[in-house]
């Protein structure tokens, strides 16, 4: 199965809820509609064979209008043929399905991409923080703080290119 053969597939299941399509890095991307990504999973999975959830993280572009984002990498193991699929959200509704019910393997990362980025997986059976401690209130691979402390007094800039 070549990636215009899956294209077709999913367009053709799918043609309002496929938001956006990249061809031009090393696999097929496709940007889903947050109501339909738990659909698409499942018929990628069942009839398509992408029995294999290679990872789910999170992602965070504070300039987009959506800026929050969950990226899932899948593979074919069949056709060793390997898909991205990015899901947006914004930062007031930052809720998903959890696929969990489709992969297993979903669980912890679901847990680890909520504790980093603030992303609710709904349905997900025990979404709690994995990494940090539990009584953090922010999720600290948000791009909401500066990279560097302004207010340092030590620091010569000539030593940094600037």
């Amino acid at each position: 199965m070549n990636d215009e053969i899956l294209l077709l597939l999913l367009k053709d299941m799918f043609p309002l809820e496929i938001v956006n399509v990249d061809t031009s890095s090393d696999m097929l991307t496709l940007e889903i509609s947050k109501t339909a990504i738990y659909k698409v999973l499942a018929y990628l999975k069942n009839p398509l064979d992408f029995i294999y959830l290679t990872s789910l993280c999170g992602i965070h572009y504070p300039e987009r209008e959506l800026p929050l984002g969950v990226v899932y990498h899948l593979h074919n193991l069949y056709d060793n043929k390997r898909l991205r699929l990015k899901v947006f959200l914004s930062d007031e509704d930052p809720h998903i399905k959890s696929c969990v019910g489709i992969f297993s393997a979903a669980n912890w990362m679901e847990r680890e991409t909520f504790d980093f980025y603030g992303i609710i997986f709904d349905g997900h059976p025990n979404l709690i923080r994995i990494l940090n401690v539990e009584y953090m209130d922010y999720h600290p691979m948000r791009k909401e703080y500066p990279l560097e402390d302004s207010t340092r007094t030590d620091k010569d800039d000539k030593f940094f290119g600037r």
